[in-house]
């Protein structure tokens, strides 16, 4: 392909530099690159892919964005707030290159559509935040023969390398196992630098460019990790491990699976956490049973300080579930204990502890305080 008058003016600084040259610019306008997630990673993955005239982006996302995204996900603007992520990541990257064609998919990746989806793509990249999408893609890439570049972020701290079978290892062969349901904190619940997805996905980005124009030496068989705290960067070796159960000499994963049920994730998450259902309220429940005053009732608030002077209510104890054993001679077992969170879930494993400390009279929250401001007190902030 011949490259256009306004293609040199665009890319004229990537086409003096002798590893990229016109050669390597024409890769990249014809190569294919499916982004999976538009969130935090996916911002400046979509936005430095765009700018370099990568030919085809595909991106893989069904939520919408929020108020919370706009610290990180800096594709998206205030008034994209409530549009498909993926309809706001389009515009803004048709605006720094209309060239780029956009291939849209409004769904959550499963078992049934990803062979369909990534086999189409030169590239994988993997902006996700939760483990069974993880292992999914990774599976699914491993299947096709495709790289998948990967990154995570968490607080202050991030992540990056290149799974490229044969060659290398895969993710399964980094983490065999997932960590147990609730065991490791999302963004939502933890929190996350705001800078930190750019700095990882902008490393995502450029291995994708080092991938398809053939030049440098690519993250495959090593794990870059980033303390932002520290400013400091750190290298681990990764090795392919012979037994792994997609990768390995001899695979025992020869199709995709069920990544839910893999990771521990099942339908009923009370009995899961060995709450049942009879100890879970609504946030209408409990406005109720406060509203009728007959009852000594501790409505216990599990989550972490700094989340409870954003926004808290008025009649909760603070006891944070991260020091909760230190503090349950402070709890009566003969009161009837609500116990919520941001969401629900810490407050399970919260209401599980109590249950194995000898408390009778629990209930958890469901939907934490982000319910009640929705559904009871819209005036309450949600963060």
């Amino acid at each position: 392909m011949a490259l256009t008058n306004d293609q040199i003016q665009r890319y004229s600084r990537h086409l003096i530099m002798p590893e990229v040259g016109v050669d390597g610019q024409e890769k990249l306008l014809r190569a294919k690159i499916l982004l999976i997630g538009a969130g935090g990673l996916g911002s400046p993955l979509g936005l430095y892919l765009a700018a370099a005239g990568v030919g085809v982006l595909g991106l893989v996302d069904f939520d919408r964005v929020d108020f919370s995204n706009l610290q990180r996900q800096v594709i998206h603007g205030t008034a994209d707030v409530g549009r498909l992520k993926i309809e706001s990541a389009r515009d803004r990257i048709g605006s720094i290159n209309p060239e780029v064609k956009v291939n849209l998919y409004n769904l959550r990746l499963s078992r049934d559509n990803i062979a369909g989806i990534v086999k189409d793509y030169d590239v994988i990249i993997d902006g996700t935040d939760n483990f069974p999408t993880r292992y999914l893609v990774n599976d699914a890439c491993v299947l096709a023969n495709k790289p998948l570049i990967y990154g995570s972020i968490f607080r202050f701290d991030g992540q990056a390398t290149v799974f490229k079978t044969p060659e290398g290892p895969c993710y399964r062969c980094l983490y065999p196992e997932p960590p147990p349901p609730g065991m490791v904190p999302s963004c939502a619940e933890g929190g996350v630098l705001g800078i930190l997805p750019g700095l990882i996905g902008i490393m995502q980005a450029t291995e994708a460019i080092k991938f398809i124009i053939g030049k440098g030496d690519l993250l495959v068989g090593r794990l870059v990790l980033f303390n932002a705290m520290e400013m400091k960067f750190r290298e681990v070796k990764l090795n392919k491990d012979p037994d792994c159960p997609v990768c390995g000499k001899n695979p025992t994963i020869k199709e995709l699976i069920d990544y839910e049920q893999f990771c521990g994730i099942v339908p009923s998450r009370g009995a899961e956490a060995g709450v049942e259902e009879k100890d879970e309220i609504t946030v209408q429940e409990l406005k109720n049973i406060l509203d009728a005053n007959g009852k000594k009732i501790v409505v216990l608030d599990v989550r972490e300080q700094e989340e409870y002077d954003i926004v808290h209510l008025t009649m909760s104890k603070l006891m944070p579930l991260s020091s909760l054993k230190d503090h349950l001679h402070e709890l009566d077992t003969a009161d009837e204990i609500m116990v919520h969170c941001k969401s629900g879930m810490r407050s399970l494993k919260a209401c599980q502890m109590l249950k194995n400390f000898g408390f009778k009279k629990i209930k958890n929250v469901k939907g934490g305080i982000d319910a009640w401001a929705r559904e009871i007190d819209p005036s309450l902030a949600r963060y």
